[in-house]
């Protein structure tokens, strides 16, 4: 079963059992995978699926930032507990070691050709870390790396 089948089959029970607001994020969730596939034109696979997960948790993010300096914690609440249901999907995130023995690696591979750019390193380890990492923690620990 793909990732967009578990997320029907998902809110299928959701709806079976009368869970209102996991039906609601979830049926968020369907209606931005289906206008992506509609704008693009393609069938998304489980990676463009993680994408657009990606996208609307960082979405979810700010607004609970933003909802909380205008002190409404209602709407921040309904926030976070779409960004738990949609954490859900995600695949399972890398330790920190993982991520810089990877990061490494990536470095080690383009080092040969002298010293390797931050953008190069970034466009090698985005696929890999997709859904797994904050790629804005990536940069940071990958502009180190590099300078340092």
């Amino acid at each position: 079963m793909n990732l967009r089948q578990k997320i029907t089959e998902d809110m299928k029970s959701a709806m079976r059992a009368g869970d209102v607001k996991r039906r609601d994020a979830l049926r968020l969730l369907q209606a931005a995978l289906k206008q992506r596939e509609v704008d693009e034109r393609i069938e998304l696979d489980d990676a463009a699926v993680v994408a657009v997960i990606e996208k609307m948790l960082k979405q979810r993010r700010d607004s609970i930032t933003q909802y909380e300096a205008a002190q409404r914690q209602d709407l921040a609440d309904i926030e976070k507990f779409e960004v738990e249901v949609l954490q859900a999907y995600m695949p399972e995130a890398l330790s920190d070691t993982e991520l810089d023995t990877m990061i490494s690696e990536v470095i080690a591979s383009l080092g040969e050709n002298g010293s390797p750019k931050i953008g190069e390193v970034m466009a090698l380890l985005k696929p890999k870390l997709a859904g797994r990492a904050d790629m804005a923690k990536v940069s940071l620990l990958v502009k180190a790396k590099v300078t340092g």
